[in-house]
């Protein structure tokens, strides 16, 4: 699904330039749940970013579900973004004046899916993370774990490849984050590729493999016995 080989990337600063990713080699199948750790400055972020084609690296490959991406401009960048990939941030990034439906249709309509089917479409998503109920709401009168559920619904509903999850839990208290976890988990039991920037150690340890950063390399990548909700309750 992911394959990496040999990546890396540079920002100047001022007269400088500050070497992030050092060569990154890394690959993802299809069904995979990974944790990727590191702490601040470990390039994390900026590998999330290139894998998100926010980005692109300095040299090295990246192919995505068999697309090269590379030389892309921003309009293939976009599209591809849209057709491969689902996005959920700590922030939530949702749209203040929009309800929990048209959040949650947004990709839909970039799409180009009508009107009708993609409230359809997106109030099945609501109804799978449990918001059916809520799909009126403003997100100024949704709770932070209400926010998330609804950032997840949004981010599956284009039906991605991958789902890439920035610190998804990071604005949560511990409960709220284990019942995000238990959903994401359902997610990939039905065979969704997910990778989770993290530097939490309980939400690593509820995914299937940890990978850790350090100062621009991968230190660690491991298989782990995966930790299930049902343990902590």
């Amino acid at each position: 699904m992911i394959e990496i080989k040999d990546l890396h990337k540079s920002y100047k600063t001022g007269s400088s330039e500050l070497h992030v990713l050092k060569g990154i080699n890394f690959s993802v199948k299809e069904g995979e749940l990974v944790a990727i750790m590191g702490s601040s400055g470990s390039g994390k972020s900026t590998l999330l970013n290139i894998l998100g084609i926010l980005d692109e690296a300095d040299s090295g490959s990246y192919i995505l579900d068999n697309v090269p991406i590379k030389n892309l401009n921003e309009t293939v960048a976009s599209k591809y973004r849209n057709q491969f990939l689902g996005f959920i941030f700590q922030s939530f990034n949702l749209i203040n004046y929009k309800s929990a439906l048209d959040n949650v249709a947004l990709p839909l309509y970039y799409q180009g899916v009508k009107r009708n089917e993609r409230n359809e479409i997106a109030m099945s998503y609501l109804k799978k993370v449990g918001l059916e109920s809520h799909s009126h709401h403003l997100p100024n009168e949704l709770s932070g774990g209400q926010k998330q559920r609804v950032a997840i619904a949004r981010a599956m509903a284009s039906h991605p490849k991958v789902l890439l999850a920035d610190e998804p839990t990071g604005a949560l208290d511990t409960k709220t984050s284990y019942e995000v976890m238990e959903l994401i988990q359902g997610i990939n039991d039905e065979g969704k590729t997910i990778l989770i920037v993290t530097h939490e150690p309980d939400i690593a340890a509820m995914c299937k493999r940890n990978v850790v950063l350090k100062d621009g390399l991968i230190i660690d990548d491991k298989m782990v016995e995966q930790v299930r909700i049902s343990a902590y309750v």
